[in-house]
């Protein structure tokens, strides 16, 4: 029997978007980048779920929620977030922390315990092993629920696409039912009665009724249409300008290589052989090595002679150091030990609420560190903040080595 496939609403959603970009992320399993918007969302996620935690008598406090925010967001640095900086990253931590504290104020008084949060199902349905992870699932009594999905992004109005997925799983999954039923062991069906989602910058709720038979069913032959393509192989690319400026995959895609792409690791072999037919291979493999083969070697050559040099310059200062050199020459080039002085702010909740209380948010709009460290030489800004300031920083010095050519 052959088995089913795996299927999601985003991969859906990928699939409509570019189906040779499906090809690259779930056939070929090439990771994408990180992106920063998805790490914001899902730390913002797992705030939700910590505040609305079923298990938990006490809704945690304000504090408490910004506090396990801190700690979510503190688990990977901004490159891991696929941010460009750490000032964006410090401006992303920002808006995160609004938008929690704006959430209390709205909703602190009303915070009921929901069904369930972050419930991951799989239901094999018509060929599909379809996996769903419900943001939210309020109980209304009777066998019905109210699924809520929380937003993030730029984007407040949204088609109810996704939640129509949602209601398919819930009124279908045995574990679903088993979880309503646990909750009320009179019901024999579980139905949505609410679809929902909130969009939490502008904590914005966009209601849906339930969606009718008729268009559950309309629904999910575009589902399985899309599911039929995959299987058949069918990964043709539907390049956009907009779409693939953006693109991960644009210097691997046949639209820009003008080749297909042939995978060198052996767990390529898996790949149906639909996805790609054996004169495309042999044709691919007879073809010589184009200005995208060349610019990649290069690129993999300039990073391996840049952790190298690292390496090298590290072995260098330490022999400097342990001589006390200030400064030494090669027959060619010279080392300098160079002395950085550096100012990091730890607490970033302690700075941001300092920068609120003191009316400096608008000198440092974006709150950086090298924004935050100027209001310390700002005439303009009061003593008092300064030195408040001053107690929540942290001056250290970093050793370093400058290596420069001797006539310089």
């Amino acid at each position: 029997m052959a088995r089913n496939l795996s299927f999601s609403y985003s991969k859906m959603g990928m699939y409509k978007e570019c189906p040779q970009k499906y090809k690259f992320r779930y056939v070929h399993m090439l990771p994408e980048q990180p992106k920063y918007y998805f790490a914001f969302g899902s730390a913002l996620h797992s705030v939700m779920e910590f505040i609305y935690n079923p298990q938990t008598e006490k809704f945690p406090t304000l504090p408490q929620a910004l506090t396990y925010f801190e700690r979510v967001w503190d688990q990977t640095n901004f490159q891991q977030k696929g941010y460009a900086s750490v000032e964006k990253e410090l401006a992303g931590f920002a808006e995160g922390r609004r938008i929690i504290e704006s959430y209390y104020v709205q909703n602190e008084a009303t915070f009921v315990h929901p069904l369930s949060v972050e419930l991951k199902s799989t239901l094999e349905v018509d060929g599909l092993s379809l996996i769903s992870i419900v943001d939210r699932m309020d109980y209304l009594g009777d066998g019905l629920v109210k699924i809520l999905d929380y937003k993030t992004g730029k984007t407040v109005q949204r088609e109810p696409d996704q939640l129509y997925m949602y209601q398919k799983v819930v009124e279908n999954s045995p574990v679903i039912k088993a979880v309503v039923q646990a909750k009320d062991p009179a019901v024999k069906q579980v139905r949505v009665g609410e679809l929902s989602f909130y969009h939490l910058p502008t904590l914005k709720e966009m209601k849906f009724a339930r969606a009718s038979d008729k268009d559950i069913v309309s629904f999910w032959q575009g589902v399985l249409r899309v599911a039929d393509s995959i299987r058949a192989g069918q990964f043709a690319p539907t390049p956009d300008e907009n779409k693939c400026r953006w693109c991960d995959y644009r210097n691997l895609c046949p639209v820009f290589t003008g080749r297909e792409y042939t995978p060198l690791s052996s767990s390529a072999a898996s790949a149906p052989a639909a996805t790609m037919p054996a004169s495309a291979e042999k044709q691919a493999a007879e073809q010589p090595a184009s200005e995208i083969d060349l610019l990649s070697e290069k690129i993999d050559r300039c990073g391996e002679l840049m952790e190298q040099a690292a390496k090298l310059k590290q072995e260098i200062l330490s022999l400097l150091l342990k001589n006390n050199f200030q400064q030494h020459f090669g027959k060619h080039y010279q080392a300098v030990v160079d002395c950085v002085k550096k100012l990091d702010f730890t607490d970033r909740a302690q700075v941001m609420n300092l920068l609120v209380r003191f009316n400096l948010l608008d000198k440092a709009s974006v709150p950086t560190v090298r924004s935050i460290g100027n209001l310390l030489t700002d005439s303009t800004v009061p003593a008092a903040a300064k030195e408040q300031l001053e107690k929540l920083a942290r001056r250290t010095d970093e050793i370093d080595v400058q290596i420069k050519k001797n006539n310089e």
